[in-house]
Protein backbone atom coordinates (compact mmCIF):
# COMPACT_ATOMS: atom_id res chain seq x y z
CA UNK A 1 0.00 0.00 0.00
CA UNK A 2 1.60 3.28 -0.86
CA UNK A 3 2.23 5.94 1.28
CA UNK A 4 -0.73 8.52 0.05
CA UNK A 5 -3.20 5.67 0.27
CA UNK A 6 -2.47 5.71 3.58
CA UNK A 7 -2.82 9.22 4.53
CA UNK A 8 -5.79 8.75 2.49
CA UNK A 9 -7.44 6.53 4.65
CA UNK A 10 -6.60 8.30 7.82
CA UNK A 11 -8.07 11.73 6.44
CA UNK A 12 -11.27 9.72 5.30
CA UNK A 13 -11.88 7.66 8.56
CA UNK A 14 -11.45 10.83 10.61
CA UNK A 15 -13.56 13.48 8.27
CA UNK A 16 -16.48 10.42 8.51
CA UNK A 17 -16.19 10.81 12.28
CA UNK A 18 -16.24 14.63 11.67
CA UNK A 19 -19.21 14.29 9.76
CA UNK A 20 -21.62 11.90 12.19
CA UNK A 21 -20.97 14.85 14.80
CA UNK A 22 -21.92 17.71 12.90
CA UNK A 23 -24.63 17.09 10.29
CA UNK A 24 -27.44 20.05 8.96
CA UNK A 25 -29.71 19.29 12.02
CA UNK A 26 -27.05 20.15 14.19
CA UNK A 27 -26.72 24.20 12.77
CA UNK A 28 -30.39 24.15 12.61
CA UNK A 29 -31.88 21.95 15.14
CA UNK A 30 -35.39 19.87 15.15
CA UNK A 31 -38.41 21.98 15.74
CA UNK A 32 -39.72 22.27 19.12
CA UNK A 33 -43.23 22.83 19.42
CA UNK A 34 -44.71 24.28 23.04
CA UNK A 35 -47.73 23.55 24.57
CA UNK A 36 -48.69 26.85 23.34
CA UNK A 37 -48.05 26.50 19.80
CA UNK A 38 -45.13 28.30 19.53
CA UNK A 39 -42.74 26.90 17.65
CA UNK A 40 -38.56 27.25 18.68
CA UNK A 41 -36.23 26.47 15.86
CA UNK A 42 -32.17 26.03 17.93
CA UNK A 43 -29.67 27.43 15.49
CA UNK A 44 -25.92 26.99 16.01
CA UNK A 45 -22.48 27.80 14.84
CA UNK A 46 -19.95 25.04 14.48
CA UNK A 47 -16.71 25.30 14.05
CA UNK A 48 -14.00 22.39 12.73
CA UNK A 49 -10.40 21.58 12.87
CA UNK A 50 -8.46 19.11 11.03
CA UNK A 51 -5.06 17.72 10.85
CA UNK A 52 -3.12 14.80 9.76
CA UNK A 53 0.31 13.95 8.62
CA UNK A 54 2.38 10.13 7.70
CA UNK A 55 5.40 9.23 6.82
CA UNK A 56 7.77 5.97 5.61
CA UNK A 57 9.92 5.63 8.65
CA UNK A 58 13.49 4.28 7.11
CA UNK A 59 13.95 0.91 8.63
CA UNK A 60 17.08 -1.53 7.30
CA UNK A 61 14.59 -4.26 6.85
CA UNK A 62 12.43 -4.92 3.40
CA UNK A 63 8.69 -4.89 5.43
CA UNK A 64 7.52 -1.44 5.27
CA UNK A 65 7.02 0.81 8.03
CA UNK A 66 4.39 4.09 7.53
CA UNK A 67 3.59 6.09 11.01
CA UNK A 68 0.95 9.02 10.68
CA UNK A 69 -2.25 10.10 12.53
CA UNK A 70 -4.91 12.03 12.08
CA UNK A 71 -6.88 14.14 14.61
CA UNK A 72 -9.83 16.87 14.39
CA UNK A 73 -12.28 18.94 16.53
CA UNK A 74 -16.00 19.78 16.70
CA UNK A 75 -17.11 23.04 18.45
CA UNK A 76 -20.79 23.78 18.56
CA UNK A 77 -22.07 27.04 20.13
CA UNK A 78 -25.65 27.80 20.51
CA UNK A 79 -25.95 31.23 19.43
CA UNK A 80 -29.92 31.93 18.50
CA UNK A 81 -33.63 30.57 18.85
CA UNK A 82 -35.91 30.97 15.82
CA UNK A 83 -39.50 31.76 17.53
CA UNK A 84 -42.76 31.39 15.72
CA UNK A 85 -46.22 32.17 17.14
CA UNK A 86 -49.10 33.19 15.13
CA UNK A 87 -47.35 33.48 11.85
CA UNK A 88 -44.77 35.73 13.19
CA UNK A 89 -41.04 34.87 13.35
CA UNK A 90 -38.74 35.95 15.76
CA UNK A 91 -35.07 35.94 16.64
CA UNK A 92 -33.95 35.54 19.42
CA UNK A 93 -30.06 36.08 19.71
CA UNK A 94 -27.95 34.60 22.87
CA UNK A 95 -25.18 37.13 22.76
CA UNK A 96 -25.14 39.91 24.91
CA UNK A 97 -22.38 41.43 22.17
CA UNK A 98 -24.23 41.17 19.44
CA UNK A 99 -23.54 43.34 16.64
CA UNK A 100 -24.60 46.80 15.97
CA UNK A 101 -25.58 45.02 12.25
CA UNK A 102 -27.21 42.53 13.88
CA UNK A 103 -29.56 44.57 16.09
CA UNK A 104 -30.11 46.66 13.34
CA UNK A 105 -31.53 43.34 10.99
CA UNK A 106 -33.17 42.34 13.86
CA UNK A 107 -34.76 45.40 14.14
CA UNK A 108 -36.04 45.86 10.42
CA UNK A 109 -39.42 44.10 10.75
CA UNK A 110 -40.50 46.26 13.92
CA UNK A 111 -39.43 49.17 11.94
CA UNK A 112 -41.68 47.93 8.50
CA UNK A 113 -44.47 46.88 10.95
CA UNK A 114 -44.20 50.79 12.51
CA UNK A 115 -44.28 52.50 9.31
CA UNK A 116 -47.11 50.18 7.77
CA UNK A 117 -48.74 51.18 10.74
CA UNK A 118 -48.06 54.72 10.57
CA UNK A 119 -49.36 55.14 6.91
CA UNK A 120 -52.19 53.02 7.66
CA UNK A 121 -53.47 55.53 10.13
CA UNK A 122 -52.79 58.48 8.04
CA UNK A 123 -54.91 57.13 5.16
CA UNK A 124 -57.54 56.54 7.55
CA UNK A 125 -57.72 59.79 8.91
CA UNK A 126 -57.59 61.39 5.21
CA UNK A 127 -60.61 59.35 4.41
CA UNK A 128 -62.11 60.60 7.79
CA UNK A 129 -61.50 63.91 6.95
CA UNK A 130 -62.63 63.63 3.03
CA UNK A 131 -66.38 62.48 4.69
Amino acid sequence: MSESTKIEGLVKTAMDKVREMADCETVVGKPIVTADGTTIIPVSKISVGFASGGSDLPTKSTKETFGGGSGGGVTIQPIAFIAVYKGEAKLLQLSMNATKENAIINMVPEVIDKITDFLGKKSDDEDEDEE
